[in-house]
């Protein structure tokens, strides 16, 4: 590796951006951010108070015109919603090509791929739950159109240093095969340490029908063992823990209360330092909601290598 390519450092645009936790990976493994575009005001300040060095777009995606963001870029990368595809939506369409082609929502992958074909990077990753294997054929059709191959690569976070069981899958130009990370995959692994001062560590008190119903948790076991709270899981501490989502409340192991937002980020790999904005759902949501920033990492690590091989 020659001296200029140790002083890499590749460009991103990061769609769909929310808290930034995409962002973040690709920031530590050296990438430039240039700009992010998040329509949802309150992750757009998030961003803005973790990224001030990016270009923050606070506007929908539909409206902008790519080239008014940057006029070439080596990445693209965003996790377009998704709530049209995932199978825990009871509304979810049942023709899976309506999904991508008449909810409205749905139809932002295309936003994606219209970025990508305006722009034409080197690269680009888009993440989203398994159930988009559902309409793969339809994505790789409009991917093609717009010059490129695809792969669709599935990775699970607890491979990468993040104690939670999360499979996604990372929809890209290239196979994406990121060098596996040894790290904590236990949930008390992360838990056992948090500051009493961390930011976004504060203790909450949930509803009073929950509150009665949780000192009888076992741990692995949901509150709906009394009722409707389906996401109120006791987490057991040596295990990883289930797949963090943007509604998930989760019952600390050792103690009857529920996680603080600080808690649940470690479960998503998110250091102490990334601080979270708006309301409380809102934090838990911007959490639940992101890639987790050591498989970020990794993939961007894995980019670039690819990069200076160029």
């Amino acid at each position: 590796m020659g001296e200029g390519n140790k002083e890499l450092r590749p460009s991103v645009i990061d769609l769909f951006a929310g808290a930034g936790g995409f962002s973040l990976g690709f920031k530590l493994a050296g990438f430039k951010i240039i700009s992010a575009i998040e329509n949802f005001k309150p992750k757009a300040k998030t961003y803005s108070q973790n990224f001030p060095e990016v270009n923050v777009i606070v506007s929908d995606i539909k409206l902008v015109n790519p080239l008014d963001v940057a006029d070439k870029v080596d990445v693209i990368i965003g996790g377009p919603p998704c709530e049209p595809f995932t199978a825990i939506n009871p509304r979810r369409m049942e023709d899976p090509r309506d999904r991508l082609y008449k909810d409205p929502i749905g139809r932002l992958v295309l936003e994606f791929v219209r970025f990508v074909r305006e722009l034409k990077p080197k690269f680009f990753v888009m993440e989203n739950v398994p159930q988009i294997l559902e309409v793969e054929k339809y994505i790789r059709r409009e991917f093609e159109r717009a010059g490129y191959d695809v792969y669709f690569n599935v990775l699970n976070s607890l491979d990468y240093g993040v104690p939670q069981i999360r499979r996604r899958v990372f929809i890209s130009n290239i196979e994406l095969k990121p060098r596996k990370v040894r790290g904590p995959n236990r949930v008390w692994d992360v838990l056992k340490d948090v500051p009493p001062d961390a930011p976004n560590n504060e203790l909450w008190n949930p509803p009073s029908k929950i509150a009665r119903k949780i000192p009888y948790l076992r741990w692995g076991q949901a509150a709906q063992k009394f009722g409707r709270f389906q996401n109120w899981i006791r987490l057991h501490p040596y295990k990883p823990a289930p797949t963090v989502r943007g509604n998930s409340r989760f019952v600390h192991p050792f103690e009857d209360r529920p996680l603080t937002v600080r808690e649940q980020a470690r479960l998503m790999g998110f250091p102490d330092y990334f601080v979270f904005l708006g309301g409380r759902n809102v934090q838990f949501d911007s959490v639940g909601e992101a890639v987790p920033p050591p498989l970020a990492k990794a993939i961007a690590e894995f980019l670039k290598r690819k990069l200076i091989d160029e």
